[in-house]
């Protein structure tokens, strides 16, 4: 099971709308989704839990490292350029 964790702000708003287009156009691609977890936490919890997760996306800028993969999520949010981003998914976490 490969474990996303989904951050904004407030870990409610934004990051909800990320985590359902997320969902969404993976589920288009194929991916069998059973194989995915998703959670959500704001931006300032990503330090204290990000060992627990695969990969990190985050809809605002974020540039600590905690040594797990980070791509940015606000094309989730601009309709701009996810699929991209649905690539970069895909590829960090051997999915293709």
């Amino acid at each position: 099971m490969k474990k996303i964790l989904v951050a904004c702000g407030s870990g409610i708003a934004t990051s909800t709308v990320a985590r359902n287009a997320i969902e969404e156009k993976l589920e288009e691609r194929g991916v069998d989704m059973s194989q995915l977890s998703f959670d959500q936490t704001s931006i300032p919890q990503i330090p204290s839990i990000a060992d627990q997760y695969d990969l990190i996306i985050t809809t605002a800028k974020y540039t600590e490292d905690v040594n797990k993969p980070i791509l940015n999520g606000l094309p989730f949010l601009t309709n701009i350029g996810e699929d991209k981003v649905i690539d970069q998914i895909l590829d960090t976490l051997n999915l293709k």
